[in-house]
């Protein structure tokens, strides 16, 4: 890109303790959870919605939920719509307008032997215990099961998952996702990596959650203590712009790095929110300053409400080569497109090319995966 300019760096950004909350309230995860945005007038308390998003809140409230925590709703612009922050977890009229959209378009169920496993690899699995989160992202995977009770997870249900764990040996590493495994109390999740640790075959376990983003006063000294008894323990996290790199974002990743935690992270490419190539390199290197890894940068599914997210492949791939030579090679992330064959890696010799409205391109296990690509998404 010959018109590249390098990003500015500013430091962390500070969080302030809005006017009329205790700070010892603003600090209590009971207290964020229990005040918890999820209506209109709610959200109003916290920036000026436009015509736009009052009317998209209305009339997508029987099929996208709408939630989000104050610490998060403080990071938004509260005058502008286009605020990246914003736009990330405010309901846009846009989601109803995508004809395109699957509700899961990873095949998710064909691949779960027993409830919320998914097995994909074949010695590793996706074990979503749980299906709630601290806040709802608009561009969420998942969002067919967060917040519906059907897919919650009684703890005979977690038992049977575990079960199946355990027979099968195959199984050396389990990713905690969900929903969010960090909603679950210390002692429920030190219940379920107990269980964990005591079938012989299982090697690692992750954590994938996005609390340190929408509520990193979760990730706490006790929790970390907790956490440290069952290593190898990983974390994978979710920042998707640099203005998410606050300095409450950056203790709560330094307190898992303390003890022994690597933190990785794993974000989405979006139009409007991250698809500028100064906007990603301040993202990459924002988390290597905090001493967070950039490991994944996905290409946004084709996912039911979530096209006037995605960008062209070809962008995501001129954004990532132009970072090689800008920037250390450890702060780039790898391009990836995940399919109902696993994680693809956006470049040689993985992807074969364009066939006219799709990208072709070869996965692990030698399936050829045909994503639809439009040339007009701009």
């Amino acid at each position: 890109m010959k018109n590249w300019t390098s990003p500015n760096r500013p430091p962390l950004r500070p969080v302030q303790v809005p006017e009329g909350i205790a700070a010892e309230d603003w600090e209590s995860v009971v207290w964020q959870m229990q005040n918890r945005i999820t209506t209109l007038e709610g959200l109003a308390r916290w920036i000026e919605p436009s015509a736009a998003e009052a009317r998209a809140i209305e009339d997508l409230a029987r099929r996208f939920r709408f939630v989000i925590t104050p610490y998060y709703a403080s990071l938004m612009d509260a005058k502008d719509p286009e605020c990246p922050i914003r736009r990330q977890v405010v309901p846009s009229a846009l989601e109803g307008d995508d004809p395109s959209g699957l509700a899961d378009p990873l095949d998710e169920l064909a691949h779960s032997p027993v409830k919320n496993v998914i097995r994909v690899y074949p010695d590793r699995i996706a074990f979503c215990v749980n299906n709630e989160c601290a806040l709802y992202c608009r561009f969420c995977l998942r969002k067919r099961m967060v917040g519906e009770t059907g897919w919650s997870m009684q703890k005979s249900e977690l038992e049977t998952a575990l079960a199946w764990i355990a027979g099968t040996p195959e199984i050396r590493d389990v990713l905690l996702t969900g929903g969010d495994p960090l909603v679950f109390s210390d002692s429920r999740l030190e219940w379920l990596l107990e269980r964990l640790r005591a079938i012989p075959h299982v090697e690692i376990v992750r954590l994938g959650t996005r609390l340190p983003v929408t509520l990193p006063y979760r990730i706490t000294d006790s929790l970390c203590r907790m956490l440290e008894r069952y290593h190898p323990i990983w974390v994978n996290t979710h920042f998707n712009h640099p203005g998410e790199i606050t300095e409450p974002a950056a203790a709560a990743c330094e307190r898992l790095l303390r003890a022994g935690i690597p933190v990785g992270n794993q974000s989405v490419l979006m139009r409007g929110i991250n698809d500028d190539p100064v906007v990603m390199q301040s993202l990459c290197e924002g988390l290597v300053r905090i001493r967070v890894r950039p490991y994944y940068c996905y290409q946004a599914q084709l996912l039911e409400g979530t096209g006037h997210f995605r960008v062209p492949i070809e962008r995501g791939i001129e954004i990532f080569r132009g970072l090689r030579g800008r920037t250390s090679g450890f702060a780039i992330p790898q391009y990836v497109l995940d399919t109902p064959h696993g994680k693809v890696p956006l470049d040689h010799p993985y992807l074969h090319g364009r066939e006219g409205d799709e990208m072709v391109m070869e996965a692990w296990d030698g399936a050829v995966w045909r994503e639809p690509n439009p040339i007009d998404l701009t």
